[in-house]
């Protein structure tokens, strides 16, 4: 039995519930969700009406984050909660801003779904040599870091792009996150890229939006992914102390934005807060 036809056989486990990755998919306009998924999404919007729009202005941040990290010679990366492919991939955006096509990828997910379909991806347009999809939980950092010594993709002397992105929301406080990031970045060699991003309760503009994002954790609580939000000094603590790379930490269409960007005008209107962290 092939990754894929496994990965897909187990399935069924996971959509008697919504599942976080395919909301989120749901929300970018992808295809890969469920009734289940799509009920709770539009629950949530008619709550917070402009959900689907933090979403996508994550998922463009992703993009420019994995470009800046190539332009600063990374050439592997390694994709934690991966989530469902869809538009902009990992490793189709290395792939186009490095044109030699030598920067490898490791995606790992343990949603049985999101995990089917990246298997599926990879094999039909993918560089086996390259590109990989593996089952890992990043909540059980060990385990999940020998799968990436075993891939033979990712070479753990050299600098890596480590990415957690749309997922630290998703991982509680009592979860240990900060353990668990503490030994991802003991595990970079030294001149690697920590690429970080979630969705932030700071600021909201009126006590309806403040009530609103209480609500929307209320809401995912509900699901296989319950969640948390923080504001930008509670996440500024899983860098670790790494300087970070201009412009720093702060609302992600504030980072490098292009013609597509979303919010670039209002960044902080996004509700979405990263950064770029280097090992010394």
């Amino acid at each position: 039995m092939t990754a894929p036809d496994k990965a897909l056989r187990d399935v069924g486990v996971s959509i008697d519930k919504p599942s976080a990755a395919r909301v989120y998919d749901y929300f970018i306009g992808g295809h890969t969700n469920y009734a289940v998924d799509r009920l709770f999404a539009e629950k949530v919007r008619q709550r917070l009406p402009l959900i689907g729009d933090y979403c996508q202005a994550s998922r463009q941040y992703l993009g420019r984050a994995v470009r800046e990290c190539v332009r600063a010679g990374i050439r592997q990366f390694v994709d934690l909660g991966s989530g469902l492919p869809t538009a902009g991939n990992v490793h189709e955006i290395a792939d186009d801003a490095r044109p030699e096509h030598d920067v490898r990828v490791l995606y790992l997910d343990n949603e049985p779904v999101a995990l089917a379909h990246s298997q599926i991806l990879l094999a039909r347009t993918a560089d086996p040599e390259r590109h990989q999809a593996l089952a890992a939980d990043m909540l059980q950092p060990g385990e999940l870091w020998e799968r990436v010594l075993d891939s033979d993709v990712i070479d753990t002397a050299q600098p890596i792009g480590l990415i957690l992105s749309a997922v630290l929301h998703f991982i509680e406080d009592d979860q240990d996150p900060d353990g668990m990031l503490a030994f991802y970045r003991a595990q970079l060699a030294p001149g690697s890229l920590l690429v970080l991003s979630q969705m932030t309760d700071e600021n909201p503009a009126d006590e309806e939006e403040k009530q609103a994002l209480v609500d929307l954790i209320t809401y995912y609580a509900t699901t296989t992914n319950p969640g948390v939000l923080r504001t930008m000094a509670e996440f500024e603590r899983f860098f670790g102390g790494w300087p970070l790379l201009p412009p720093g930490l702060g609302y992600v269409p504030a980072f490098h934005p292009d013609a597509e960007t979303m919010f670039a005008d209002a960044p902080s209107e996004s509700r979405v807060i990263g950064g770029i962290a280097r090992k010394p």
